[in-house]
């Protein structure tokens, strides 16, 4: 009952993403959050301040996607739904006419400022221009600053256009009093006005938001830019000839041609030609790909050398770039357990600095008797301790952390997992398909001392007649022979012997045996080496005389060895479990160095080490492939699936590995340890920024028109740290 409650829940229960406008820094975030969530039939929403994109799940028996809009809309924002998950390439990010004539007005103001510096008073315009132009400003230009405060205290919570909205609005207004009251009693007013100080505090704040706009679209979020690894434009074959046309009046099926230099459009498998193909936009791996006659090329690949005519059977959304896309998507909308923090701060953050505002206007005027300095510090206050800083440092690195991860063919399914990574200090790795290639390969032959046949004769011989074989062994014996371009001869006369061997007679060389060692009459000598006692053993014989044997064994992916050592470098336990016999697991364990291997394991018994690891206060990383590694995968701290292995795995997985590879493992676990370095140090700035930066103000140290483009610069500090992330150099 309860299982099917669970299933009706689910069923109900829709994801959408929606994309904000008129966010402008995390509290906005955060109210939107707060509004959507207080709603019964909304069971979880989250808001990505830097990538602008809301992901709300509700039941929709109870609401529609409409309703969801309509909340946003009251909290004094626009959301549009995104019927396409997958993000569009980066508009260029222009100066609107409003920052244009915002930047204008600012000039003469800096002019009389800089004049004031070296004591050249005349610079400034006469205070009744200065009463013009601040109007402009602060009665039109600022209007933007008024609406964001009063939505923001609507929604309850208070964010940086209070803070500016408060501070201008308090020297205009006063700057206007005393402009007047003074002509009105005779006297010059000039000396008592500071139009600037509100003037070049809006024009700052938005010069930040500009900036930081653009840096948030262009340099952040990389997601967008691989859109443009499919054509526009492609050679499509209608009515055999062919034609350039537009990628979106391509349809699946169509024949398609890529020549060299140019970018595969659709996922599909190769009809003609043969070349080779770039494919690390989806990989990671930088080595280009053979393909010829029935081999898939995928959306977005380069084809760095032939020419290739294929079929499309996938397009768009349904491609494997474009599933990359929406799970680099989701991933980036979501947040990680440090976020938590810097929310918490934020939500706080605005109404302390609005007391300790307060304090300052009213400790300054009672120690320095003037009301205009204690205004001035108090608007400092209110400038220097804007929280954008704090809202980005999270967000900023997290989608920077995930483009990287993705470009080196490392999927992670959220941000959680990404930072739950950075802590592992004890892997977990299953041995077949992980370690292993999965498939039995020859790892070694023996023949007698006195050999009468080569080397090349025993594979040609075994070959030609476990061709007519269809156990994996026997596969195994011709694609090596194949791999060698050896001429295999006819067998005849072919017979088999369930569960012993094969025999077949061969032309001038008699009747041949391949199977068990007892079924060719070979007895291996004793001290044979250590890979003859665990792999699978397929003799030979002609004539009832034993000629030779091979030894098959699944073996080591090139660079499992290298991964290890590698995961040993950075202080991290490996630990290999597999329901393969013990002898294999301690033989794969002593080629690559792991000293805890643990064989003969079912799915269950994997899952409870896992759980005794986790009690003893490690942080597990779980790799495998296979269904049986489903409960592991699921009870450890965070969990990495091979691409194109079991479903159950991947779902269950946190991240997915593009390569089939540990080292991609490793890639991934320091990804994400440089990334969380990445949001401490960005936190670090954004709060020693405030708490440096709230004092001078308070004391006087700091003008309010230099509390502003200090501010501005915070947010431009944090963004170009967190870009610093796509440089570093994975070791």
């Amino acid at each position: 009952m309860k299982q099917l409650k669970r299933q009706v829940l689910m069923q109900q229960n829709k994801k959408i993403v929606i994309q904000i406008e008129g966010m402008t820094c995390q509290s906005c975030a955060n109210r939107i959050e707060k509004v959507l969530n207080r709603n019964d039939f909304v069971s979880d929403a989250g808001v990505n301040f830097a990538a602008e994109e809301a992901h709300v799940v509700f039941d929709s028996s109870q609401a529609s996607e409409q309703d969801i809009l309509t909340i946003i809309q009251k909290a004094g924002f626009n959301g549009i739904l995104k019927q396409n998950v997958l993000p569009s390439a980066p508009n260029e990010t222009k100066i609107s006419p409003r920052l244009w004539l915002l930047l204008f007005i600012n000039i003469p103001f800096l002019i009389g400022m800089i004049g004031m510096m070296f004591n050249h008073h005349s610079w400034m315009m006469p205070p009744m221009w200065q009463f013009v132009l601040a109007s402009v400003v602060q009665l039109g230009l600022a209007i933007p600053f008024y609406k964001g405060a009063i939505g923001s205290i609507r929604g309850g919570l208070a964010n940086m256009d209070v803070l500016v909205s408060t501070g201008t609005l308090a020297i205009y207004l006063y700057s206007v009093f005393m402009l007047f009251y003074h002509q009105s009693m005779g006297h010059d007013g000039a000396s008592h006005v500071y139009f600037e100080a509100s003037v070049m505090v809006i024009g700052f704040v938005s010069l930040g938001k500009f900036l930081e706009e653009r840096t948030k679209k262009q340099s952040l979020n990389s997601l967008g830019l691989l859109l443009q690894l499919t054509p526009k434009q492609v050679s499509v074959q209608r009515e055999n000839r062919w034609e350039t046309m537009p990628l979106n009046q391509v349809k699946i099926g169509d024949i398609l041609r890529a020549n060299q230099g140019e970018r595969i459009a659709a996922d599909g498998v190769v009809e003609q030609g043969s070349g080779w193909c770039d494919e690390s936009h989806l990989t990671g791996e930088s080595q280009p790909l053979e393909k010829m006659s029935q081999s898939p090329v995928l959306a977005g690949a380069m084809v760095t050398q032939g020419s290739l005519i294929y079929r499309a059977n996938q397009l768009g959304q349904q491609t494997l770039l474009g599933d990359m896309m929406k799970a680099l998507s989701e991933a980036q909308g979501t947040k990680a357990p440090i976020a938590r923090f810097a929310d918490k701060v934020a939500s706080v953050f605005v109404p302390a600095v609005l007391l300790i505002s307060a304090l300052t206007f009213g400790l300054t005027w009672w120690i320095k008797g003037d009301w205009v300095t204690a205004l001035i510090h108090s608007v400092a206050v209110l400038v220097i301790a804007c929280p954008c800083a704090l809202g980005l440092a999270t967000p900023a690195a997290i989608m920077v952390g995930m483009g990287k991860a993705v470009n080196a063919g490392i999927w992670f399914k959220d941000a959680a997992s990404m930072e739950e990574a950075a802590h592992v200090d004890t892997v977990v790795l299953d041995k077949t398909g992980t370690l292993t290639h999965g498939d039995l390969k020859i790892s070694a032959v023996w023949q007698p001392q006195s050999a009468v046949y080569s080397e090349e004769n025993l594979y040609r011989i075994a070959a030609s007649v476990e061709q007519n074989a269809n156990h994996p062994l026997a596969k195994a014996i011709v694609l090596a022979a194949q791999e060698k371009s050896l001429e295999i001869p006819t067998a005849l006369s072919v017979h088999s012997e369930v569960g012993q061997g094969i025999s077949a007679h061969i032309d001038r060389i008699g009747l041949v045996k391949v199977g068990k060692p007892a079924y060719c009459e070979l007895i291996l000598p004793d001290n044979m080496p250590q890979i003859w006692q665990i792999a699978s053993i397929v003799a030979v014989s002609v004539d009832n005389n034993p000629i030779g044997a091979f030894a098959l064994a699944d073996s080591l992916k090139e660079d499992s060895l290298q991964a290890i050592q590698r995961l040993h470098q950075h202080n991290i336990d490996v630990v290999i479990m597999s329901g393969d016999q013990q002898s294999v697991v301690d033989y794969v364990a002593q080629q690559v160095g792991v000293k805890t291997a643990r064989g003969n394991c079912s799915p269950r018994d994997k899952a409870a080490y896992i759980e005794t690891l986790r009690q003893q206060g490690k942080v597990v990383a779980m790799v495998g492939d296979g269904v049986n590694d489903a409960p592991a995968l699921a009870m450890a701290n965070v969990s990495f699936a091979m691409k194109s292995g079991s479903d159950v795995a991947e779902q269950t997985a946190s991240a997915t590995l593009m390569q089939h590879s540990v080292n991609q493992l490793v890639d991934g676990l320091m990804i994400s340890r440089a990334t969380l370095k990445n949001i401490k140090q960005n936190l670090f700035f954004a709060l020693i920024y405030n708490v440096l930066g709230i004092p001078l103000a308070a004391l006087g140290y700091l003008s309010p028109v230099l509390a502003g483009a200090a501010m501005a610069m915070s947010s431009l500090s944090v963004l170009s740290n967190a870009l610093r992330l796509k440089r570093v150099k994975i070791k």
